[in-house]
């Protein structure tokens, strides 16, 4: 039995026979914690819409193809960026094709990593294993070591030597070692006629083998990529880091200034960066964190430059994109708009008033809840920002037309019709027969999964309760100690009347909005009142929700009381109820990934005949890529946006109303001074600037780098006029924001004194 089909038994009986299979069980519960554990990025594909269990597929989503390519469109895999390299050039690029991808010698792909698995990205810039990122890739670190003596998100933290420097358990920092392209080893496995399902089967059983050839033990970790739906696979190898130190981060004020009201907009004065450090065992091996572990010897790092950039110069962003849909369909865009997007705006919008609600009254729950809300609301904003481009661009109307021209080739040839004619039967029913269980999982991941925090939190004890009841001592001890080990963070930012009052506005919101076949059995029957009074039990009666009988748990535990915790056991409703959705779910995800299998090699064979010169470019699926362009302002409605904003415009923006718009005395200090020391361009300081470059989520923290390999700035954002990005590139309007590295220099240098990092750096005039 493969062991794709050992997970997908395991948890089809996690949470209904939990008593048996605990091998499986064990199987199940390291991948999904795993990925549980990664930022919303992540979770928003994998949960609500591809299916828990087809993870390892949904995180390698699809190559996308469009009718027409454009310079600045694609996101690149570095061991092929060779066909790219004349249009580089042409652009102003200096390098060489090796100084950006080597397996033989230090090159740029050395000198970028994936935080957290991907989440964000960050750059080496220093011999020392120094990394810049972007402020909101480590605002949750930077918020989990703030208190109300120490408050670090609205003072900044600076450390002055290694010693200052704090670790934060948890955290990762992956460099890719290598790309390899696999196709011909998977598809040989993979017969013709195979099922979706087989298909799944034989592809995870090809990862395992991957992984236990290449790995070397566990020295590395080795990834296996689809892209094309099934028609092209990438091994990966990466080493990766679990020692990672917080450096330097400025107040919250600068990092996020603009707050929700700029976020995804342009013009922008956010200085949006964040500094970390890598630490190894003294061998230079990864390690968990220890006292003896010593800076990481680089192998690769970024110059700085001074020089700025003007209009038309080259640009070029290497990162991690977390995921596009270029490729999806007509009935895919009207799924997106209908039920993800707005089932989001709709229950985040709830969710984010009872915040706000709180955090207004109380400066401690601010500090709290900061990065909740902060996380929450992004991806709310964007939501509502996503569905606004796709209707402004009429990108559902632009892939019908895209079908009707793939329909129309398929049908002048009664060999291509055999083969690919179904599409237009499949595509269509699976999604209109799968929308009910499309919605049930949407309304599951936000209202339940990222809904109130002690849900989650009776999760990770769940391998606790198995190898308890198993009497598998040395498990049941490693799963206790982990569990000692992060209670006093899940408390420190727990606030159990929030949590409460989130618990009741979202069962009543998932009572309303979802068939009663995927609800469990007591929301159906409990009236709004008395499912209030049922929420006050489980709260009041559960010692998961107070901290000195959760303690008092830990220092003796008892699986009989576990069992019997009101919490606990709704938990174990939820995620039951889960699989039930995810079972019937999986009937059209499957038949929707057939037909997706075959419109993806119908539109390649359809490109190949009709443009055989063009270059096509994969879906980002949290892969390293490349993607080139340059510095330019745009225009929109009659509005032309310049490509770069100064501090003086910063200054002027400020609203001593508004506490988004609150400038730091020290920054007009500087500013009144005009002390900028090295930094300045035109007697000021730029803080922004935009490039053409095609970035998405997880590219957040990049470097974007100049012609000559040098940095010039950290991405960040996309503009609000091109949220529909993911689906379909629009050149005209689409800008990715950059927080310009001279302002980042200026605020380590000038505005917080720390010498001791400008030192490390290399920096270029």
């Amino acid at each position: 039995m493969s062991i794709l089909r050992l997970k997908y038994n395991a948890e089809k009986t996690i949470f209904r026979t939990p008593e048996k299979n605990i091998y499986l069980i064990h199987i199940l519960l390291s991948t999904i914690m795993q990925i549980f554990s990664q930022k919303e990025l992540f979770l928003r594909k994998i949960v609500k819409r591809d299916n828990m269990k087809k993870i390892l597929l949904s995180l390698c989503l699809v190559l996308t193809l469009l009718p027409a390519l454009h310079a600045d469109e694609g996101m690149w895999i570095l061991s092929l960026i060779g066909k790219n390299y004349n249009q580089m050039k042409a652009q102003g690029f200096r390098l060489s094709a090796e100084d950006i991808y080597s397996i033989n010698k230090a090159c740029l792909k050395d000198a970028v990593v994936a935080l957290d698995h991907g989440s964000c990205t960050a750059e080496v810039v220093s011999p020392q294993g120094l990394l810049f990122t972007n402020h909101h890739c480590g605002y949750s670190e930077i918020q989990s070591h703030s208190t109300m003596e120490h408050n670090y998100l609205a003072d900044g933290f600076w450390a002055k030597s290694l010693e200052e420097e704090l670790p934060n358990p948890g955290k990762t920092v992956s460099f890719l070692v290598s790309i390899e392209d696999v196709t011909q080893k998977i598809l040989a496995a993979i017969p013709e006629n195979a099922t979706e399902e087989q298909r799944q089967e034989i592809l995870e059983e090809q990862r395992e083998e991957m992984k236990n050839q290449f790995s070397e033990n566990g020295k590395y970790e080795i990834e296996v990529n689809n892209f094309f739906f099934g028609n092209y696979y990438y091994m990966l190898k990466y080493i990766v880091y679990k020692d990672i130190r917080l450096v330097g981060a400025p107040p919250e004020s600068v990092g996020k200034y603009g707050g929700d009201t700029d976020n995804w907009m342009w013009p922008r004065h956010t200085v949006d960066f964040s500094i970390f450090r890598v630490y190894t065992a003294p061998d230079g091996s990864p390690a968990e964190y220890s006292e003896k572990n010593v800076p990481l010897k680089a192998k690769s790092y970024l110059p700085i430059s001074l020089k700025g950039v003007n209009d038309g110069d080259f640009a070029m962003v290497i990162g991690y994109p977390g995921s596009t849909d270029r490729y999806l369909t007509s009935w895919g865009v009207k799924r997106l708009m209908n039920n993800e997007n707005n089932i989001r705006v709709e229950v985040r919008d709830a969710k984010l008033k009872i915040f706000k609600e709180y955090m207004d009254k109380d400066k401690a729950t601010k500090l709290q809840y900061a990065s909740k809300y902060a996380t929450s609301s992004n991806y709310y904003k964007y939501s509502i920002g996503q569905n606004l481009g796709l209707t402004n661009l009429k990108v559902y109307d632009r892939k019908v037309k895209i079908e009707k021209n793939l329909k129309k080739w398929i049908d002048a040839s009664p060999d291509r019709q055999a083969k690919y004619s179904k599409i237009f039967d499949i595509m269509p029913q699976a999604y209109n027969e799968g929308d009910n269980t499309d919605k049930a999982l949407n309304y599951w991941f936000e209202s339940i999964y990222l809904g109130p925090e002690i849900i989650k939190f009776c999760y990770e004890h769940f391998p606790l309760y198995f190898y308890s009841i198993q009497e598998r001592l040395q498990e049941t001890e490693s799963e206790l100690e982990k569990i000692k080990n992060n209670k006093d963070m899940f408390f420190k930012d727990f606030n159990v009347e929030i949590d409460k009052k989130l618990m009741k506005t979202m069962l009543k919101i998932y009572k309303e909005k979802v068939d009663k076949e995927f609800q469990p059995e007591f929301l159906t029957t409990l009236t709004d009142k008395q499912l209030d009074s049922f929420i006050d039990t489980c709260y009041n009666n559960s010692f998961f929700c107070n901290k000195d009988s959760y303690e008092e748990f830990i220092l003796m535990p008892n699986i009989q009381k576990m069992q019997e915790d009101p919490m606990f056991a709704l938990m174990r409703e939820f995620f039951t109820i889960y699989y039930t959705i995810s079972d019937k779910n999986d009937i059209y995800e499957n038949k929707i990934n057939q037909g997706m299998n075959l419109f993806t090699d119908a539109y390649i064979k359809m490109t190949d005949e009709k443009n055989p010169n063009k270059q096509l470019y994969p879906d980002a699926n949290s892969t390293m890529r490349l993607t080139y362009g340059n510095v330019k302002s745009y225009k929109t409605k009659g509005k032309k946006y310049n490509y770069y904003t100064t501090f003086d415009e910063l200054i002027a923006k400020e609203d001593t109303e508004n506490p988004e718009f609150y400038v730091q005395p020290r920054l007009k200090q500087l500013y009144n001074a005009k002390d900028f020391g090295q930094y300045a361009q035109d007697g000021t300081i730029r803080v922004c600037f935009i490039t053409t470059n095609d970035i998405t989520g997880g590219n957040s923290g990049s470097p974007c780098i100049n012609a000559d390999g040098e940095l010039i700035g950290l991405a960040f954002d996309g503009n609000w006029e091109a949220m529909s990005g993911d689906v379909i590139f629009e050149p005209t309007l689409q800008r990715c924001i950059v927080t310009d590295i001279r302002f980042v220099l200026f605020m380590i240098d000038k505005y917080a004194g720390a010498q001791n990092i400008i030192n490390e750096l290399t920096i270029r005039k």
